[in-house]
This record gives C-alpha cells, structure tokens and sequence, in this order.
C-alpha cells in the first residue's frame, strides 16, 4: 500500500525569500494522503518563524546547495531513515496540484528499483518548462515521460535506501552538477530515475547564469564530476566534448575566462573520492540515450 510510504521535504534557503518559503511549505502541507514532513534548513541565514511540526536547523555559514540538501536529510535521521523518500524543493517554488504526493508514493511502491523521480518544472505565468529543466538530450517534448540519467536537484524525490549504497551528494561542489554525481552513483548502484512531467513544480523561468560563480562551478564541476565517477579511458572524452562545446557556444570573454579558471582548477583542487562506473553501468547510460561522454 503506497499510503504507508513515507515522505519528508527538504527545502534550504538563504532566508531572503519568506513569503515564497510560506507559500512552498504551505503547498506541501496541502497534499492528498500523508502528511509530508518537512526540514528547514536557514544555509547560513535565520530562518523565519516556521509552522509547528516543521524540523529545522539554521547552520552558521552558507554550505552550497549540496552541502545544504545533505544537512536536510539528516534532519531524518541517519541518510534520512525516519521517511522513505525525500523530496528536494528550490524555497521559491510551489506545489501546484495536491495529488503530487500521492503520485510520488505510487510511482516508489509500484518500482521497487526507482530511485530518483526528476519533477517538471514549470512557469507559472505562462505553464512552459525551460528545454535545460528536461534531464535528457531529447527534451523538445517536456510532457513526455522517461528513463533518464540525471535529475533537477530543486525538484525530486530520492529514495532513502539510495542513501547508504550512493552516498549523498557531493558537498565539495557547491553549486552545479551535484545531481549528476549523485544520479551517476545511483544508476551504478542499480537504482532507477524517472523523470514524471505529472509531478510538477511551479518556478519562476529564470537562467542558471545570475549565480555570480556560476561559469567558474560548471567547468570545475565538470572536470571532478568525470574525475570521480568515469573509468580511465573516457575522462579525456568526455571532458574534450564538453570543452568543444562550450567554445562552440561562443562564450562572452569574461565567461570564457571564468569557465577556463574553473576548469583548470578542476585538475588542480581536490574533488573527493573517486569511484568509477563500472563499464556495464556506461553501457545502461549508453541505452538510455546519455552515453557518458556527453
């Protein structure tokens, strides 16, 4: 019965947003079934008054989105044991359906291989979903549902059991790319990830570059997400595609200039442990149409 699966709410904010912060938290109170515990974690800033029930931790310094979500899952308990899954929410977002909930529990009880389930994100003026919000190459159609292998980090769910065999994420890269290392563990360890255009988030359009380090943590990110995760043999591929890549896009000068900083310091900082794929795990992300090397 998905009614006794149990589901808790992570949210991290700078404290700059309350009004949008009471109105997510009141959105997942709202939910059909269950109700949805929630964590409030203040990422270096106070925390406004929160609802009774709400568990919740102010932390002194701005540990990055990763290191924030992690916090969150251990205000579950040990990698998040008092729930089943855990849902990851941008503080400005909202809930706009009460049955996501519900269909998150059906989704995890129906597959006891699912892993990950990737929300769509939508505007709420105008109901569109950025092409960059659909984690796969073919994302011209954002209603349609798939296996993929990756996930929107301010909008899905991660199994509890994913925890203790993946890991959480990646606290060293603070900003970028943290879902991928995590979706890349998960796919090794055997878990599933499902992108559900059903389950939706409402989000302001907005584009990833107003983060003020955001060029400099892509590249650096890249450049530890292939160090840790990818065999030997297809570091070099994949960071030369994406090194084409972002000179064909044509960068502005300081842009490129950040984005060559970051990568050089990639190679040059340390990334944290390093645990391949294994090569069968390459060839599941190869069927699923997200070799990586790309």
């Amino acid at each position: 019965m998905s009614d006794g699966f149990r589901l808790g709410a992570v949210i991290i904010t700078m404290g700059n947003r309350p009004a949008e912060l009471n109105a997510l938290i009141e959105s997942v109170r709202a939910q059909q079934g269950p109700p949805v515990e929630l964590a409030v974690v203040g990422n270096g800033a106070p925390l406004p008054a929160l609802p009774e029930g709400v568990r919740s931790v102010e932390l002194p310094e701005n540990l990055g989105i990763p290191g924030g979500r992690n916090v969150g899952i251990e205000l579950f308990g040990p990698d998040g044991r008092d729930v089943d899954a855990v849902l990851f929410l941008d503080d400005d977002g909202l809930l706009p359906r009460t049955d996501s909930a519900e269909l998150l529990r059906a989704a995890f009880t129906a597959d006891p291989e699912l892993g990950i389930v990737s929300f769509r994100i939508a505007d709420p003026e105008t109901g569109t979903t950025q092409r960059r919000h659909v984690p796969r190459l073919r994302a011209s159609d954002p209603l349609h549902g798939s296996r993929v292998t990756t996930f929107l980090g301010g909008a899905s769910a991660v199994r509890s059991a994913v925890f203790p065999r993946a890991g959480q994420l990646p606290a060293e890269f603070f900003y970028a790319h943290e879902e991928t290392d995590l979706a890349w563990r998960a796919l090794d360890a055997g878990w599933s990830i499902d992108y559900r255009p059903d389950v939706v988030l409402h989000h302001p359009a907005t584009s990833p570059a107003r983060h003020a380090a955001y060029f400099h943590n892509v590249a650096r990110n890249r450049v530890w997400l292939a160090r840790r995760n990818l065999p030997v043999p297809l570091v070099p591929l994949y960071l030369g595609t994406w090194f084409l890549l972002t000179v064909l896009r044509r960068p502005s000068g300081a842009a490129l200039k950040a984005w060559l900083g970051g990568f050089r310091a990639g190679w040059s900082e340390p990334c944290g442990p390093r645990r391949p794929m294994k090569w069968s795990t390459v060839w599941r992300l190869t069927r699923l149409g997200r070799p990586p090397i790309i």
